[in-house]
């Protein structure tokens, strides 16, 4: 297993992480399928590969994700990174929703209660909150990291014009910074490629990529003989962008024709190839099942060439929007911060990942 710093931070965190959205087979989340007992059997798997980041919220199956990976990483907490988030609509009261100080002081008490934990190792903003005056939030922040309630903030699903000016006002008052946000990113929506990216390595926050299979697309489980997936995500619930399936086709072919090539499941290719973005400091793992465990961990050390990368890369390059598209075909100055060398900084074995980043 490869370790990153996220963002422009001293935390080290596993190449690939772990979504605990699925523990708990009630509460409304119809992606929930990981019993108990089988939830267990995941942890150690994945804490075995070398696993240190589990991702969870205060909503995800009405707070029971949170009580079951507190209770599985038990002793081990430690030598994990927890992240959980607050925020999104917790109870019918209208004050029990959005990023008001009052609710995100509340949401982290019931969390840390929940996780059986004094402290979180990363605190998000789930859902942005137009509502709420952005400094109200950020101060609220300031304290719970003050507070060590939490050590590092972050953020999940804002824009970047949003993010951009938190970051200035958290740097003009000198309150505890956003290190990463999270983002749905894959090799079929790269929608974070055109505004977000670019800004959050201009401001140092690390990715954490969800859904980098596409809702199991990326693994080849669907075809026209089994359209369903065996039961798969998408059988349950849609992505939150339409699935392009010519595309997806497309893609996955080239998938399956490099997995067989390095004689690993088409799902380790996928996420490898999320790991080695710009800007990505983990790949969130969505795990239904045990054995999707070892075919998803086949990616802890699998390293793309760039030759590779870009084979992947080209089928699904977004088609680039104004104004950058106008301002690169100008030139005169104009440079995509993607362009510079903006590799993660990576813990343990230095950049492992510069020329296929590059």
């Amino acid at each position: 297993m490869e370790y990153a710093y996220l963002g422009y931070s001293g935390l080290a965190v596993s190449k690939l992480g772990f979504g605990a959205m699925t523990f708990a087979t009630e509460g409304g989340m119809p992606f929930a399928g990981l019993s108990r007992s089988d939830a267990a059997i995941v942890i150690d798997k994945l804490l075995d590969a070398g696993v240190t980041l589990f991702d969870t919220a205060n909503v995800y199956c009405s707070g029971e994700s949170e009580g079951i990976l507190g209770d599985l990483l038990g002793d081990r907490r430690a030598d994990t990174v927890i992240v959980t988030k607050g925020g999104s609509r917790a109870d019918r009261s209208p004050n029990d929703v959005g990023l008001s100080a009052r609710h995100l002081h509340m949401s982290i008490e019931g969390s840390l209660k929940r996780l059986g934990t004094d402290w979180i190792d990363v605190y998000l903003c789930h859902l942005p909150d137009t509502r709420t005056p952005i400094e109200e939030t950020l101060l609220a922040l300031d304290q719970i990291v003050r507070s060590g309630k939490a050590r590092y903030i972050g953020f999940s699903n804002w824009p970047a014009w949003l993010a951009s000016k938190a970051v200035a006002i958290q740097k003009e008052n000198g309150w505890a910074r956003f290190v990463t946000g999270q983002y749905q990113y894959n090799l079929l929506d790269r929608e974070i490629e055109h505004e977000i990216v670019p800004a959050a390595i201009d401001a140092g926050v690390g990715i954490m990529a969800y859904s980098p299979l596409a809702s199991g697309v990326l693994s080849g489980k669907y075809s026209d003989n089994d359209p369903t997936g065996s039961g798969g995500r998408l059988s349950k619930i849609q992505l939150l962008n339409d699935v392009d399936h010519a595309l997806a086709r497309t893609v996955v072919s080239e998938l399956l024709a490099i997995a067989q090539e390095r004689n690993v499941p088409a799902a380790a290719v996928a996420l490898a190839w999320a790991a080695q973005q710009p800007s990505v400091s983990t790949v969130l793992l969505g795990i239904n099942r045990i054995d999707q465990a070892d075919a998803n961990l086949a990616a802890a050390d699998l390293l793309l060439s760039a030759e590779e990368v870009k084979r992947l890369s080209v089928l699904s390059q977004p088609t680039p929007r104004y104004p950058a598209a106008m301002l690169k075909a100008l030139g005169d100055g104009w440079g995509d911060p993607r362009d510079r060398d903006v590799a993660p900084r990576y813990a343990d074995r230095g950049l492992w990942a510069a020329d296929a980043a590059n």
